[in-house]
């Protein structure tokens, strides 16, 4: 039997747990650092997703067979590099093709390289320079901080005033660190997620998903990791996918190929369908979170394989999805994606009905009770034949726990209900 170490400790990585906790081949699970959800399918190691060395020592001591990649920072930190200088066979991208999602400047250039569709867009240093080319331009705008930011680098300003304030927080308060901002044109449209299973020129399509990124009902409020998120996605025709496929997440693979750093892992395209067709918002190196949650439960085929032949750059088994639709809500401490106090205690999770999946996103446990202890906290996830009945599922399980200081939307895939 297999023994695997999945780093990180949020709802994705609870999602990738349970996947391959699934998995006939896999004996033993292990997770760095995990959280107290991950703890009851895993055994949670305390190593900090970042401590490349520590999290190699730990492989190397420890026998393990796979490892799989969640966060991007750990992406970033060039952990792959290092467990395959070590030999240690790894489930994600070099640290050179995390530069898709860890430089947002170099995925746009690489865009118009390669003529995949993308907002039209320009670079800035310099403060006046940035503050000159929006003024000239037009409302609403996206401007986007170049380096990692948590899901919170992106920002769209309606007037003048709030796009001055904003560039800045990032050109001259280093509000997310020292780096350039993209200004890009604002496109409408629904957004959805598409990722895909990437060996360099082999791609291999995920389902779709669409996440919920702003904090309140009624898409208000500032911009999140992400409230919620649901499987299949219905306005998305099969002529919007068969495109995305072939114009898109194809192209951009084999564009990773010839600028040298091929891509091996998940490439996730953060992608919206436009008047004049799908075009891509962002990409990221790695699972989307919360997508991740009502993807991975949608898998009929067993994760180890494909995790083994994408490391090992062996065909990839037939990737089979089931039929029924999943959606899940996120519950997220009070004053989230601000500041939000930890450590209230959560009840009622042993009463839910069984087919209801709980991942957790930030928890800690004491005495067999479970607390807050991050910003986004739970992710309850129902499925259904359809989109309505695991809406009405998942909504009731969330309405069943108890805890004073979360809050979710309750209006997840409003667009499709």
């Amino acid at each position: 039997m297999k023994k695997v170490l999945v780093i990180g400790g949020g709802g994705r990585e609870h999602a990738i747990v349970d996947a391959l906790d699934r998995s006939p081949q896999v004996g033993k699970i292990f997770c760095a650092p995990g959280n107290a959800g991950i703890g009851q399918q895993a055994e949670c190691v305390a190593i900090k997703d970042t401590d490349v060395d520590g999290l190699k020592e730990f492989a190397v001591e420890n026998g393990i067979d796979l490892t799989v990649v969640g966060p991007e920072v750990a992406l970033a930190a060039g952990v792959v590099d290092a467990f395959k200088e070590a030999g240690l066979r790894i489930f994600g991208p070099s640290k050179a093709a995390a530069t898709i999602e860890s430089s947002k400047d170099f995925a746009k250039q690489l865009m118009a390289k390669y003529d995949i569709p993308t907002a039209a867009f320009e670079t800035f240093e310099d403060y006046d320079a940035a503050l000159e080319y929006v003024k000239n331009g037009s409302f609403p705008v996206v401007l986007k901080y170049d380096g990692l930011a948590a899901g919170k680098g992106v920002v769209i300003p309606d007037t003048f005033e709030e796009a001055e304030e904003t560039l800045r927080d990032m050109l001259l308060d280093d509000k997310f660190g020292k780096g350039k901002v993209v200004v890009e044109e604002f496109l409408t449209g629904p957004e959805f997620s598409f990722m895909c299973f990437v060996d360099g020129e082999d791609v291999y399509p995920m389902t779709l998903s669409q996440d919920h990124k702003r904090a309140y009902e009624g898409d208000k409020g500032p911009n999140t990791g992400g409230m919620g998120a649901y499987s299949p996605v219905p306005l998305v025709t099969d002529e919007d996918l068969e495109y995305s496929l072939e114009k898109i997440m194809k192209p951009v693979a084999s564009a990773m190929v010839a600028e040298g750093c091929p891509f091996t892992g998940v490439l996730y395209g953060g992608l919206m369908k436009t008047p004049q067709g799908p075009k891509v918002i962002e990409f990221n190196c790695r699972f989307g979170d919360p997508e991740t949650e009502v993807v991975l439960p949608r898998l009929e085929s067993d994760i180890y394989d494909i995790f083994s032949s994408v490391a090992d750059h062996t065909a990839m088994p037939r990737i089979e999805w089931k039929k029924e639709a999943t959606m899940g809500f996120v519950m997220a401490s009070k004053g989230y994606p601000g500041s939000y106090d930890k450590g209230f205690e959560i009840d009622g999770l042993d009463r839910l009905p069984e087919d209801i999946r709980v991942f957790h996103m930030g928890t800690s446990s004491k005495d067999g009770k479970f607390y807050t202890s991050g910003g986004r906290v739970l992710m309850v996830v129902g499925s259904g034949e359809d989109l309505q009945r695991a809406h009405d599922k998942a909504l009731a399980a969330v309405e069943a726990i108890g805890c004073e200081n979360l809050f979710y939307r309750r209006d997840i895939g409003w667009r499709v209900l």
